[in-house]
């Protein structure tokens, strides 16, 4: 799909918050409210715009310790990485997983209370996953930089 300026800095603003009003929109953008609303309508239907969520703060929700997981496979065979993928996605705690290049096979972001919940975590339900070789992880010191915008 081709965006011209204003659909990028439509984009950009709803990236910001999704909250305001058209009409707000359209001051911003100088545009009629008709018309950023069907720009809105466009890139949902298109599915430029997947859904709109609420960003929960991690301390006022009691997840704070953010672990990052590399996870090796026993073998790298399309059986065990099906079984794998089917099986971290029902794990609440997993809110992201990426099967990436490398020496590992998969890269998890892990929110959990505290390093005793984490130990709980990896022991009743990360290394329950079957054909799991290895793992190595990382705890996050301190955020530097967290954002869901796509810059455009």
């Amino acid at each position: 799909m081709i965006f011209d300026e204003t659909d990028r800095k439509l984009l950009s603003l709803l990236q910001q918050d999704c909250k305001r009003t058209t009409k707000e929109y359209a001051i911003s953008l100088n545009l009629s409210v008709t018309a950023v609303y069907e720009r809105i309508k466009r890139l949902e239907k298109t599915g430029t715009i997947s859904k709109y969520v609420a960003l929960v703060d991690k301390k006022q929700v009691e997840r704070p310790f953010t672990v990052l997981c590399h996870v090796k496979l026993a073998q790298h065979t399309k059986d065990y990485v099906t079984l794998f993928e089917r099986e971290v996605v029902k794990l609440k705690e997993v809110v992201e997983c990426y099967h990436i290049s490398g020496d590992y096979d998969y890269i998890l972001k892990i929110h959990v209370s505290d390093m005793e919940k984490y130990r709980e975590f990896m022991v009743s339900k990360l290394t329950a996953i079957h054909h799991i070789g290895s793992t190595q992880s990382s705890f996050v010191i301190a955020e530097v930089k967290h954002t869901t915008a796509i810059a455009l």
